[in-house]
């Protein structure tokens, strides 16, 4: 019998994700959707952030045996001093994928290394699943690069205009200009589907360190 892990979140291409993984894994994913709202305290920390969902959320978990999952994610970019980082959902509800671009556009070359480490940036996702004794954390990463463009129309937030840097035969990130084995060719994350979006995906990534822990 499946262990059933209710993951709170309003995202359905998030909890889309979470199935694609967990599901081979044996666990039942299902969206938990309450009506009071959460509440997200003011700090640079993920971890901070996704604990204070996961304590908010307990008490809405109808059976006591089932497991809690809650995710935060952010996109961290180099030459803005980490911006938006944990910010990251009022700044796409605000500026969105073009404030981004605007906010980078003196920062372009016409050589392709060059312009990936002008434009470095990274996911980072901290994912906490509270498994019926304890909560647990997993954290996860996939450093890119900004695109001078939108381009994709799948996947969310800011997808559009990130672009992961190359893969080794390990799945390990490589750094601007270094080809890899695994690589989406200079497309972003909105532009590629999601069995290649995963191979590379910070939220995979968090999900892998917390089922290691199980």
């Amino acid at each position: 019998m499946s262990k059933k892990i209710w993951f709170l979140t309003g995202n359905l291409g998030k909890v889309k994700e979470a199935e694609q993984h967990l599901n081979k894994l044996g666990y039942e994913v299902e969206q938990l959707i309450i009506d009071e709202e959460i509440s997200e305290p003011q700090a640079d920390d993920l971890y901070l952030v996704a604990q204070a969902k996961i304590n908010q959320a307990l008490p809405h978990l109808a059976n006591k045996e089932d497991m809690l999952l809650v995710e935060d994610a952010g996109l961290f970019i180099q030459n803005l001093n980490g911006f938006p980082g944990v910010y990251s959902a009022y700044a796409l509800k605000t500026i969105g994928c073009n404030g981004i671009l605007k906010l980078l556009s003196h920062l372009q070359s016409q050589d392709p290394v060059m312009n990936g480490q002008l434009r470095e940036a990274e996911f980072q996702a901290v994912a906490a699943l509270w498994n019926g004794q304890e909560i647990i954390f997993g954290n996860g990463k996939c450093p890119g690069w900004i695109s001078q463009e939108i381009n994709g129309e799948d996947g969310f937030g800011f997808d559009p205009i990130f672009v992961p840097f190359d893969l080794d035969g390990l799945g390990n990130a490589l750094t601007a200009g270094n080809y890899g084995e695994t690589s989406t060719h200079g497309a972003t994350f909105g532009a590629v589907e999601l069995e290649k979006k995963q191979l590379f995906s910070h939220r995979t990534r968090a999900l892998n360190d917390l089922i290691t822990q199980l």
